[in-house]
């Protein structure tokens, strides 16, 4: 029966979303800023929902959760860190780069640093940056589908949950780009929302008094834990080596830079801002208090040790009632789906634009398209692949790649404060600066592989840390040569 239940509101989310993917197909898709920047022409709470809903992805509902469970309440801290330092991006640069957005025609956040730089190979530079790096961030949301059907019917579920998640996300990426993207991504933020809040309120309004455990005292020995402050798990190189990657996420992953892009005019570009913000914020603690919650349940004899982090939601459904159950089952899948489309759709552009289109000699929008569906396919395949082998966790894979794409904070950055930066000197040594960060970024993945990667330390620092230090250095360097040469 409970099996049902999940196959039942599963398959209404796919049903019903697949059919506002189709009818948004109406609202047009001629050319390539129609199929993945909607024309310059979101409305603002479209746009909010579609910036929400590919931001929190399945690691917010199985990874921070998870983490929360396991580390405490440092998980927060973590997380927020991200949130404020979002909101201060997009306070300063938001408004100047969807103007030149707009003015510029630009389509993909690698075609933004071609024009800004004046260089067709950091265009395409950047490009391969994004094929490589979003890799295990696409991968972390499948394994977040597999690991939920995993834990409602075995390690065969894995599989099963991982191929379903492939389909719908090629299916409503390939139906209308962007227009299909941001209408489900609204759909499932709603649902990602309300189901959060449902969860929440289940967890210490019906279970823990069922239980018969006493909120206060649980949080008692949490805190006797340290699970209510930074516990050791948060030693500082730890602690900086989530939070630095993560607090440029809104600079680095062009899933999002691209959304800035979107607005139909300045009121809606402000809406989006102020709506994601209420989102994320509530949200985030909501999935904080779930995950702090579970461990709770723990503390007081009610569920055994989970081991596995990223199980601890799907542990905790099989305590709910099956309706419930799969219906926030089914928000996770939303979220994961959501993500997974957004970054996908981006580095289709960044394939069709600032390789196919610059590159051809004869370049056509309808060609450019096709390389786009190419792309799509290419890359649904490959993560499938990637997240069979559950190479890692959810949140270590979501933040290894925002440490590939680090290198990319200060050349972004140093654009977005001039819009003048067009000289050999400057292109150098952001090639420069690219190509060495990254470079030190995939070694690192590569040896240690992404369960350490971001955790080793250097003089007891994260490479993180001094990724971002040495190529803002480069930079800063290169700023200063032309400054002092005009």
């Amino acid at each position: 029966m409970s099996l049902l239940m999940y196959l039942t509101m599963l398959a209404t989310y796919i049903v019903v979303g697949t059919l506002i993917a189709v009818v948004s197909r109406r609202l047009g898709i001629r050319t390539v800023q129609d199929y993945y920047v909607a024309g310059y022409r979101l409305s603002g709470f479209l746009a909010s929902m579609t910036y929400a809903a590919t931001t929190y992805s399945a690691f917010m509902m199985i990874g921070l959760v998870g983490l929360s469970y396991a580390t405490g309440v440092g998980a927060l801290g973590f997380e927020l860190a991200y949130f404020v330092a979002t909101l201060t991006f997009l306070a300063l640069f938001s408004k100047k780069v969807w103007s030149m957005a707009r003015k510029r025609k630009w389509v993909s956040p690698a075609e933004m640093l071609s024009d800004l730089y004046g260089s067709k190979i950091l265009g395409i530079i950047v490009s391969l940056i994004y094929l490589v790096a979003l890799v295990p961030y696409i991968s972390a949301q499948l394994i977040g589908i597999g690991r939920l059907l995993e834990g409602i019917g075995g390690y065969e579920y894995y599989v099963y949950g991982v191929l379903l998640g492939s389909i719908i996300i090629f299916a409503w990426t390939f139906i209308a780009g962007i227009w299909s993207v941001a209408t489900t991504d609204t759909y499932q933020g709603l649902w990602m929302i309300i189901a959060s809040l449902a969860y929440i309120a289940w967890l210490y309004l019906i279970l823990y008094p069922s239980a018969n455990v006493n909120l206060a005292e649980v949080f008692r020995e949490l805190g006797s834990k340290k699970l209510l402050g930074l516990s050791d798990f948060w030693a500082l190189h730890v602690f900086l080596a989530f939070t630095i990657p993560w607090v440029f996420f809104a600079v680095t992953n062009p899933q999002v830079v691209q959304r800035l892009y979107m607005p139909r005019d300045e009121k809606a570009l402000f809406k989006m801002i102020s709506l994601f913000a209420l989102f994320g914020f509530s949200y985030t603690i909501i999935v904080t208090l779930v995950g702090l919650g579970a461990r709770g349940l723990t503390e007081a004899g009610v569920l055994d040790y989970i081991e596995v982090r990223d199980l601890v939601t799907p542990i905790l459904l099989g305590k709910i009632h099956s309706a419930l159950a799969a219906f926030i089952f089914t928000s996770i899948v939303a979220a994961a789906v959501s993500t997974a489309d957004s970054i996908i759709l981006t580095v289709a552009s960044t394939m069709s634009k600032d390789l196919y289109m610059k590159l051809s000699r004869r370049p056509s929008e309808r060609k450019a398209l096709t390389i786009g569906y190419l792309t799509i396919a290419s890359l649904v395949i490959i993560t499938v692949c990637i997240a069979l082998t559950k190479p890692g966790f959810i949140v270590e894979m979501s933040v290894l790649s925002s440490v590939i794409l680090l290198p990319l904070a200060p050349v972004t950055i140093a654009a977005w404060i001039t819009f003048k930066v067009r000289n050999k000197e400057m292109k150098l040594t952001a090639i420069t600066s690219l190509a060495l960060g990254t470079i030190v970024s995939l070694y690192v993945a590569i040896i240690y592989g992404p369960k350490k990667a971001f955790i080793m330390t250097w003089y007891g620092l994260p490479i993180s840390f001094w990724t971002l230090i040495v190529t803002t250095v480069l930079i800063l360097i290169g700023y200063l040569v032309v400054k002092m040469k005009t």
